[in-house]
């Protein structure tokens, strides 16, 4: 649509300004599959006010915390330490910590979107998360979940996954469900979603 037509983000919401604003990835979603239909495109500018978040319904805002403590979880123990440390202040949109940490996490995002624009390798530990996640939203028709409340499962339902094969201490994937449940996210995948829907969405 209006290829080549330059244009500035002005993201709104907590999901966007922390994430999706960042890394030129331009998608629609389909029965299918989630982003499945899209291009990489950048942005000129991303201009975020943090002083927008206090229009945000509260369940969008929780939301996007999901992908904050994403970026605590894959590149920063330093931003997930301070979220377990200030997560009521964060919770109360303390406009300080609020714009520190949209900070931090677009120059986490920022740093691995150079390394990697088109997702062809390293850009895929942004996925964190997101491959059950997906799954779920297209297993409900992107209605019973926002994005944000399906990927905490996701990183939970992960957080497990590791380390149960081995990979992830057993401290760790309990600081990780312990924040995500802190932060008001859902932690448990629903009983009525058919596993089949959910590994054929996961292969796509």
């Amino acid at each position: 649509f209006q290829r080549g037509l330059p244009f500035i983000q002005i993201p709104t919401t907590l999901l966007a300004q922390v994430d999706s604003s960042v890394g030129g990835k331009t998608a629609i979603n389909h029965p299918s599959g989630k982003n499945l239909i899209g291009v990489f495109y950048q942005p000129r500018l991303v201009l975020i006010d943090v002083d927008t978040l206090k229009t945000l319904p509260r369940r969008e805002f929780v939301a996007g915390v999901a992908e904050v403590i994403k970026y605590g979880v894959i590149l920063n123990p330093e931003l997930f330490a301070l979220l377990e440390e200030k997560l009521s202040a964060f919770l109360r949109l303390d406009p300080d910590l609020l714009t520190a940490v949209v900070k931090t996490c677009c120059q986490l995002k920022a740093l691995v979107v150079e390394e990697d624009e088109t997702e062809g390798d390293y850009r895929a530990i942004l996925n964190f998360g997101h491959t059950l996640g997906h799954a779920i939203e297209s297993a409900t028709g992107y209605k019973r979940f926002l994005h944000g409340e399906a990927v905490a499962i996701g990183m939970v339902f992960a957080a497990h996954l590791s380390s149960k094969r081995g990979h992830c201490d057993v401290q760790i994937k309990e600081r990780i469900c312990r924040l995500v449940k802190r932060a008001g996210l859902p932690v448990i995948l629903p009983k009525e979603l058919k596993d089949e829907h959910l590994l054929r969405s996961m292969a796509i």
